[in-house]
């Protein structure tokens, strides 16, 4: 099991952070008291299955008492067997009270009428061993909440992130256009098997099919320019946090052509990317 203990300052952009790890599909939970965490750690990683990846929120919002014990606290959490980060995320001064301005938010740690400015510093001192021993150390001064996310994904999760799943699906446009399209491609301009009463009954899988389509130039020109277009934009998509793309390609009636150009164009993105499906809505 791997854990992600997130902490920093309020303002900096904790839960910025939880919820783009819980996008990535970490399990979250925010504010837990610091005495709860390894029962946490125990009971999830008998379980890995259903908590493979968890993270977790700690703050200077509760049992301030046991901030001095965190280390103690991952490294027994560590001798679990679980595979544990901590990143702290920070924030100069002048921008954290210029971020409490703006969303007028009243600072967690502003009891009993205490300044901003006296409540961000107690902060900083209570959470400063945290910081000591953070893994990963963010500085959010200068990221806005997009730039943010994108570091988390780049610095936190690397690796572990989650791919970007693609399903292309052909459809016949005499039956209705496919609902949760991301892209649409019309092929109904080119050559028809359909007015082969030899080829009528087959498919676009069928390899008769195939033949007669691969004897027109503007089929593969087609095949290539959808190819090379998502070529070139999948990682771009995937970059921003994309789970899932859905291309949809029809054709007069979702046999014969938009059948055959949907699993061409499969065969291409899976030299670049493996996680690619194929669905024939009017054949299957």
């Amino acid at each position: 099991m791997q854990m992600i203990i997130v902490s920093g300052l309020s303002g900096a952009g904790k839960s910025v952070a939880l919820h783009t790890l819980e996008d990535e599909g970490y399990f979250c939970v925010d504010n837990l008291p610091i005495s709860m965490l390894v029962d946490l750690a125990r009971k999830m990683s008998a379980d890995t299955e259903s908590y493979d990846r968890v993270a977790v929120g700690i703050d200077a919002r509760g049992e301030v008492e046991l901030l001095d014990q965190f280390e103690s606290v991952v490294t027994q959490v560590r001798s679990l067997g679980v595979e544990t980060q901590v990143v702290f995320l920070d924030a100069q001064r002048d921008i954290l009270i210029t971020r409490f301005s703006e969303t007028r938010r009243k600072h967690p740690l502003s009891k009993h009428g205490a300044p901003l400015d006296a409540a961000i510093g107690t902060e900083r001192m209570l959470l400063g061993r945290l910081e000591q021993i953070a893994d990963v150390g963010i500085d959010t001064t200068n990221l806005n909440l997009h730039q943010l996310r994108e570091v988390i994904r780049n610095r936190v999760i690397g690796s572990n992130r989650k791919p970007l799943n693609v399903l292309l699906q052909s459809f016949g446009f005499k039956h209705g256009q496919p609902h949760g399209t991301d892209f649409l491609f019309d092929v109904r301009c080119l050559p028809n098997p359909y007015w082969s009463a030899t080829l009528r009954p087959m498919t676009g899988r069928d390899a008769p099919v195939a033949e007669f389509l691969q004897q027109h130039d503007m089929v593969q020109q087609m095949i290539d320019h959808i190819g090379d277009f998502f070529f070139h934009w999948i990682p771009v998509f995937e970059s921003e946090n994309r789970s899932y793309l859905t291309i949809s390609i029809g054709c007069t009636g979702g046999r014969h052509r938009s059948v055959y150009v949907a699993e061409q164009v499969k065969q291409r993105l899976n030299s670049q990317i493996n996680r690619v499906t194929v669905k024939h809505r009017e054949i299957e």
